[in-house]
């Protein structure tokens, strides 16, 4: 038997259990039956912000709340705490919300190197969305996130959540809003790993620390 058959032959016995249909011509996604349940429990739009912002802390992410008009005053105080002094903001972030910090604003570039990417000390982007459920945000490379690289080369992320427009209870609906297409990047708190011992290490392969501010219209 060849490889070739060998491979058919195991998406033949892995599709044993597809229903059949009338419509060979069905794409896959309607072809197959889909009851698991969308969302757990019957949550409201605060207990949802609640639970994702419970479930942020609890993978060691800072969540902060703060009107439209304090999110300035509420950046600056979190850069300075981290001591930034260049801090990079993609293209669809307004300048404005910079206004109350003294670090060096590094403009999003197509030609940033590597070792000027190393050289800032945070980001601040915004999200596609966010997953109560999981205390997930979503990136999708959109102008207010730019790049995947900026987020996860710089050590501290600020991502600013627009609530409620940008928060679902689950992964479900929060696919519903995605494209597939797009650079996706799925955040659950800071960059972290372990090794076989169990000893945590953060800043590995994304940022070492991650403030989220849920920005309450």
């Amino acid at each position: 038997m060849s490889s070739r058959d060998l491979v058919l032959r195991r998406i033949r016995q892995a599709l044993t259990d597809v229903p059949p249909t009338d419509h060979p011509d069905t794409a896959y996604e309607d072809a197959v039956p889909r009851a698991y349940l969308r969302e757990h429990g019957d949550r409201d739009t605060g207990r949802t912000v609640d639970l994702l912002a419970e479930n942020l802390a609890e993978y060691r992410a800072v969540v902060h709340r703060c009107r439209p008009e304090e999110v300035a005053e509420l950046i600056g105080r979190l850069l300075a705490g981290r001591g930034a002094r260049r801090v990079l903001v993609p293209a669809g972030v307004p300048h404005a919300l910079l206004d109350r910090t003294d670090a060096t604003v590094v403009a999003d570039r197509a030609d940033l190197t590597p070792y000027e990417l190393d050289a800032v000390d945070s980001v601040v982007t915004g999200c596609a969305v966010a997953v109560a459920e999981t205390g997930t945000v979503v990136l999708d490379a959109g102008p207010d996130q730019g790049g995947r690289r900026l987020t996860l080369v710089p050590d501290h992320h600020v991502c600013l959540v627009r609530v409620p427009e940008q928060v679902v209870g689950s992964v479900p609906q929060a696919l519903e809003r995605l494209d597939p297409t797009r650079p996706l990047t799925w955040i659950s708190g800071p960059s972290a790993t372990s090794d076989i011992e169990l000893d945590r290490v953060e800043g590995v392969h994304g940022p070492r620390r991650l403030d989220v501010v849920l920005v309450v219209a």
